[in-house]
């Protein structure tokens, strides 16, 4: 009868069913040829509970029950099995099941199969040699489970790394939360203390009438002198008080120190106007590409055996981009495949907390390394409020006015 359930058993089941009763939708208007496909089925060694309609009505309501398959003649009552198909389709994207759909047919011509396959029917087949349908709602079947199970791991994966993406967020901030306390610390009670002895030792240096105790003195005060130059870099390295003075300044200041400090000849270019008025940039952008040109800085000083290094910041069709780029001697395939090899890791994941990404290409000629960050409507625009670039000399002191 039209729309009642329909079993079909078998003494020793195997394939699909595995001695489960698979669920199929029949949309079939002719009960002789429903019967057909379930002795098929039976004769194939596959147990169904199987269910036949007949109108589009009744196929859009029974989208809604659980099916394992779905099997359909082309020719239906008002609409055609490709009607059907696309049915299904529109119920999947609206959240319904993706069930497999075999076309079955007694007249189905190749242009017809072909545009069925090409909608997304697992198979089809003629009523005049069903020999193969329960192979076919075998493999169907399988081949439905199996992408199922795809998609669902993949979403899965997908969960995995935004959970992964949200820890190393919180793991990158907390860690810049951590640095500026300890470099608060260090300003406040180190930096006091060795600018209170070193007072101490200079009025000792004064008053002393010995002049052995002047010398010892005098020796003591160049000792907290480079106590105090150490405590300053410390703090700088842990939290950049430069940044105040907006990315342009922060990474000019960083280029320069860097050639002083390591003789290699670095270069540091931007537009114009950013020279002038400072960059408008989201929270955390300006920390994340300091840190980025660090890390690219001290590779280069540690690992490239470089002569040049040119840092160019510029902003592109809302995009900030940041690239370090060194004439050394490039990095290999092993560099890059080192187990702790985490800096690059790490400027990955840094640069993810803010929705960017680095690329890194590297030969003879040297290497290059690009941030790039995505900015929001509004941002990038030179800030209206100009700002004097600082001395590079003087920049690190301006942390430690009292010194």
């Amino acid at each position: 009868m039209n729309g009642t359930p329909s079993a079909a058993h078998s003494p020793c089941p195997e394939g699909a069913g595995s001695g489960r009763a698979w669920r199929v939708l029949h949309l079939e208007d002719s009960e002789p040829d429903h019967a057909l496909a379930l002795a098929h089925l039976q004769r194939g060694g596959m147990r169904v509970l199987a269910r036949r309609i007949e109108t589009r009505a009744e196929f859009r309501a029974a989208l809604d029950e659980p099916w394992d398959v779905v099997l359909s003649d082309y020719h239906l009552p008002g609409f055609t099995g490709l009607d059907a198909l696309q049915m299904l389709r529109e119920h999947t994207k609206a959240g319904g099941a993706d069930l497999p759909f075999i076309l079955v047919s007694g007249q189905i011509g190749e242009d017809t199969a072909v545009e069925a396959m090409r909608t997304g029917a697992a198979d089809y087949l003629l009523k005049a040699n069903l020999a193969r349908l329960a192979p076919a709602v075998d493999h169907a079947i399988a081949a439905s489970r199996m992408q199922r199970a795809r998609i669902a791991a993949d979403q899965e994966l997908q969960a995995s790394r935004k959970r992964l993406s949200e820890l190393a967020q919180h793991l990158q901030t907390s860690v810049e939360a951590e640095r500026q306390a300890i470099a608060r610390e260090i300003h406040d009670d180190v930096g006091g203390s060795l600018t209170a002895l070193k007072f101490e030792l200079d009025w000792i240096r004064r008053h002393a009438e010995s002049e052995t105790i002047r010398q010892r003195a005098l020796a003591a005060l160049e000792t907290v002198t480079s106590a105090i130059e150490a405590s300053q870099r410390i703090m700088q390295n842990l939290r950049p008080a430069i940044l105040e003075q907006g990315l342009v300044a922060a990474l000019q200041w960083q280029t320069s120190r860097f050639e002083k400090r390591t003789g290699i000849e670095c270069e540091f270019r931007t537009h114009e106007a950013y020279l002038a008025m400072p960059l408008e940039l989201p929270a955390g952008v300006p920390l994340v590409a300091y840190r980025t040109a660090q890390e690219a800085l001290t590779n280069v000083s540690k690992h490239a055996q470089a002569t040049r290094v040119v840092v160019d910041l510029s902003l592109i069709g809302g995009v900030l981009s940041l690239e370090v780029s060194d004439d050394g001697r490039g990095l290999s395939s092993v560099d890059l495949a080192k187990v702790r090899s985490f800096g690059i890791r790490g400027l990955h994941e840094r640069a993810s907390t803010v929705g960017g990404w680095v690329d890194l290409s590297s030969g003879a000629s040297g290497t290059s390394l690009i941030l790039s960050v995505p900015l929001g409507p509004g941002f990038g625009a030179p800030s209206a409020r100009p700002a004097a670039l600082p001395d590079p000399d003087d920049a690190e002191s301006s942390a430690w006015s009292v010194l």
